[in-house]
């Protein structure tokens, strides 16, 4: 299964680890996903992946 935010498409950024001696390596860095169970207009439930920050921001906005 994909490291993706099923709701936004947030996805894996890479980046670089950068020591104090300012060697730098390849990092990536993945989303905070949580398993989450939404209820669909039919009555159903189903499992998605979301990020949290996109938990939070259906929170906020109801």
């Amino acid at each position: 299964m994909a490291r993706k935010c099923a709701l936004t498409g947030k996805g894996p950024m890479v980046g670089n680890n950068v020591s104090h001696a300012h060697n730098k390596t390849k990092r990536r860095f993945l989303p905070n996903l949580r398993t989450v169970r939404v209820t669909l207009e039919d009555g159903t439930t189903k499992k998605i992946r979301i990020a949290a920050s996109t938990l939070r921001t259906m929170k906020k906005n109801g």
